[in-house]
């Protein structure tokens, strides 16, 4: 898309910061709809941003339009897939050209309309990238990795095998979860409920963050939520579990542990290694 084809965000902005009911009822809807997912394609709007101290919000009317796009559409058969699909037409499919320079490989992925694929991305099959998502230039999403919608991936992330980046639409407040610059987030790992990993951090496989997750910090002597620092190291731990009967069974719980700290000569499969060993 041009320059001087790009949408005016403020517009847009404007014309969903009405009350639902009367955006629902515009008929102008279909037109604006568009507009916005234009803008997010381009990487324009943003289900959320990271202010300047870091701290990152949502941005509710944003998620707003996209309910909307939901509630004003219905589920019809999509064309052109070799097997029935059914969805809102609101969001289908994502078709790519070649000017957009996302390498999507041939073989069961999809990306929803309304999600920013920058140039450089890689998509290998079959991988999933919902709407509203944001994906940094020179990302690499392998097979089977999700990313959910709003999820915010930074540039030069590794979204390994299997890797689940969890989303949300509602409530409007809810920020995603986030994947800063440069992270590696290892095979068959979650993220969920608004996690925040910061810029190079190392998430090994199969380790499992929630909202509600207590990371614990080994190197620094500290409990950690919702966030995973600059830099850190996180493999799959143990503690036991409480209550008589765990402990006659010998039952122990599962927990994120950081166990090394990334400096900016290391690289993301040197420190997992080394962590692991």
């Amino acid at each position: 898309m041009s320059t001087e084809s790009l949408p005016d965000r403020s517009a847009i902005e404007r014309f969903y910061a009405r009350d639902p009911a009367i955006v629902l009822d515009d008929p102008d809807l279909a037109r604006w709809h568009e507009e916005f997912l234009l803008a997010l394609e381009e990487g324009i709007l943003r289900a959320a941003w990271r202010h300047p101290d870091g701290a990152w919000a949502a941005v509710p009317w944003v998620k707003k339009a996209l309910l909307i796009g939901f509630s004003a559409s219905t589920t019809e058969e999509i064309p052109g897939w070799s097997a029935s699909a059914f969805d809102r037409t609101a969001f289908p499919p994502r078709r790519f050209l070649a000017e957009d320079r996302v390498r999507l490989v041939p073989g069961g992925s999809a990306v929803r309309r309304g999600a920013h694929l920058a140039p450089g991305v890689i998509v290998m099959p079959p991988a999933y990238v919902n709407v509203g998502a944001y994906v940094g230039s020179g990302t690499m999403i392998d097979s089977h990795a999700l990313v959910g919608s709003c999820a915010q991936i930074g540039q030069h992330v590794h979204l390994s095998a299997g890797a689940q980046i969890g989303g949300v639409l509602e409530p409007a407040l809810a920020t995603p979860v986030v994947v800063e610059d440069e992270a590696f987030i290892g095979g068959l790992a979650g993220l969920f409920e608004g996690v925040v990993v910061r810029r190079r951090a190392v998430v090994a496989p199969g380790v499992i963050i929630s909202g509600s997750t207590t990371i614990y910090d080994l190197v620094r002597g500290r409990s950690l939520a919702r966030e995973v620092p600059e830099g850190a190291v996180v493999v799959p731990g143990s503690r036991p579990a409480r209550g008589r009967f765990a402990a006659s069974h010998s039952l122990s719980l599962s927990v994120p542990c950081i166990v090394k700290y990334r400096d900016d000569r290391t690289a993301a499969a040197t420190a997992l290694e080394e962590a692991l060993r």
